[in-house]
């Protein structure tokens, strides 16, 4: 075989794997059953939110509207009565960074706020229904101050034609709140109406992840995931309903993910739904994105009787543990898959749950995997050897066959055939270790158990790259050399990186058959250390580690086969 067949052979198949990640994510989208609910059979005739305006009620900010407090062991912040919106929430136990005195990371803001990001409970009319039902402006009235753990707060509206709503919120000890929907019918006639539960996001964020991570919308209906972009949602939402995307189906969860944290609202699991996204321009550029449910029965409230719907919200981080636990507790079909494990989620998850979020253990992780690979490691080193050896004999058939290039090629088959050699084989090991350093850098880069993990020395965040630089002397002059250009980021851990990888080049030189190829191999540490600079520290550190066991086991192999040439049986002088 070829050696630039080869390298391309193995260039290819790590582009195989980004693109794969790159491009098949993107087409979940405006598939056949993604149209408007009025054109859906079995969907109720309203938008998903009952709101058709094409934007939402602003309440008058000359008065601030009344609130109740919420202070529980991870979060804090305060629900609206105005609209009954869950609308400002801070997690207590996460920083926007991990500086002294950073501050708390906030995942619900109210609407006049910069970054509104909230969560609707409500009811919505039949068609030609005349009920009339809270909406964002209507002022509830709560039975306590302070919604806690060991104190649920219940919001009541009486609408002045008999008919009184109710909701009914708890929270646990983690991020997961409980909400009941109660109409009482003090009339003598029977209701019909609609519960809905909606995410509502004002704003477009900046989308950190790029492809590695999913950020917008995002749900799971009949154990089938969706994942939109922000951008589907402005340009599938048509009026008047401006629905960009619909599913019916029995219960699942929807709503708005960031890299590591989550809105979601979820059914009652045996409840018939209809879950949607819209997009609502508000003027110019800007638009208020809402992903949520509306039952597609509607909920028929006797005269003198009462109806209740149960549903959940979840707003929080993505803790992958928490999350199966809430999947099993509150049986939230695939809520695990809130985290973008990616296409490889078979083989991520599980490297995930062996990490766990300790530096170390990315450490015996890394042992493990080269204890695993050793077989395969062993014969790639054999291979090698064998072609060291070869390299004079090819040489000579390259000077031989210099101008037919076929007739090499057939040569150099036979050669190999001849003394038993494959060339492709000694690059299995690494070509079977892409998946692993793919699903690792996933793990590294989406989950929040590696956010601002730390390990020892300056690395105080396993999935943020290595702040030192060289460029600054690593602190010596104050100036940031980033500005001009990112290449000029390279820090210890990826200086150390590349300084494993020459020395490992030149502990076992590629066989490479002419001098440019020499040349490109020498080069590769030094692209690799800027490469690596900008990656997740933990991602440097586990190549480097690999490095040095990868020495430690090729000393070892070498030492191997030189003492079983060395217990060979000699032959008696002249015999052969």
């Amino acid at each position: 075989m070829d050696i630039k067949r080869f390298m391309v052979a193995t260039a290819l198949s790590a582009v195989v794997l980004v693109g794969f990640e790159y491009f098949l994510p993107q087409q979940n989208h405006k598939t056949v059953e993604q149209q408007a609910p009025n054109a859906t059979p079995g969907l109720p005739p309203v938008a998903a939110g009952g709101n058709t305006s094409a934007a939402p009620p602003v309440a008058d900010a000359s008065q601030p509207d009344p609130r109740v407090a919420i202070d529980a062991d991870r979060v804090h912040g305060s629900l609206d009565l105005r609209g009954a919106r869950l609308d400002d929430l801070v997690l207590k136990n996460y920083h926007e960074t991990v500086k002294a005195g950073s501050p708390l990371v906030r995942v619900l803001e109210p609407r006049d706020q910069a970054e509104p990001n909230l969560v609707e409970v409500g009811w919505a009319n039949v068609s030609g229904g005349h009920v009339s039902v809270p909406d964002a402006n209507t002022v509830w009235t709560a039975d306590h101050d302070t919604l806690t753990q060991a104190q649920p707060v219940t919001l009541s509206w009486d609408n002045g034609q008999g008919q009184v709503f109710q909701i009914n919120i708890a929270i646990d000890q983690n991020y997961m709140f409980a909400v009941t929907q109660k109409v009482i019918n003090h009339g003598g006639e029977a209701v019909s109406l609609y519960p809905f539960s909606r995410v509502e996001r004002g704003y477009t964020p900046v989308e950190t992840g790029g492809y590695l991570v999913h950020e917008g919308p995002i749900s799971v209906i009949d154990h089938k995931l969706d994942e939109s972009s922000y951008k589907s949602l402005r340009k599938g939402a048509v009026p008047p309903g401006n629905i960009a995307w619909t599913k019916a189906g029995q219960g699942g969860w929807a709503g708005i993910t960031d890299k590591y944290w989550l809105s979601a609202v979820i059914p009652q699991q045996d409840s018939d739904v209809a879950g949607t996204y819209s997009y609502q321009p508000t003027g110019g550029d800007k638009g208020v994105y809402d992903v949520g449910f509306t039952a597609r029965t509607p909920l028929v409230v006797a005269g003198g009787g009462e109806a209740v719907s149960a549903s959940h919200v979840f707003a929080g981080a993505k803790e992958v543990p928490l999350l199966e636990k809430y999947e099993s507790s509150l049986h939230i079909p695939d809520f695990w898959k809130a985290v973008d494990f990616g296409w490889f989620a078979f083989l991520t998850r599980p490297i995930f749950t062996m990490l766990g979020n300790f530096g170390l253990a990315l450490m015996a992780f890394t042992l493990l995997v080269k204890a695993l690979f050793f077989p395969l490691a062993t014969k790639q080193f054999q291979s090698m050897g064998k072609m060291r050896q070869l390299q004079p004999k090819i040489k000579a058939l390259r000077e031989r066959y210099k101008d037919d290039q076929m007739a090499l090629n057939q040569q150099m088959i036979a050669l190999y055939k001849q003394e038993g050699v494959n060339p492709a084989s000694g690059c299995l090991p690494m070509l079977l270790q892409i998946p692993v350093f793919w699903c690792l850098y996933k793990d590294l880069y989406v989950t929040i158990e590696m956010r601002h993990a730390p390990f020892f020395g300056w690395i105080h965040d396993l999935s943020a790259f290595d702040p030192t630089n060289l460029f600054t002397l690593f602190g010596l002059i104050p100036w940031d050399p980033t500005v001009i250009s990112p290449m000029l980021q390279l820090g210890l851990w990826p200086i150390a990186f590349g300084l494993t990888m020459f020395i490992q080049q030149r502990i076992n030189p590629a066989p490479a058959a002419d001098p440019a190829q020499q040349k490109m191999f020498q080069l590769m540490p030094v692209i690799f250390t800027f490469f690596m600079a900008r990656q997740p520290s933990g991602l440097v550190i586990y190549y480097c580690w690999n490095n040095l066991l990868t020495m430690a086991q090729q000393t070892l192999i070498q030492r191997r086969v030189k003492n079983r040439s060395d217990s060979k049986p000699k032959l008696p002088a002249g015999k052969k």
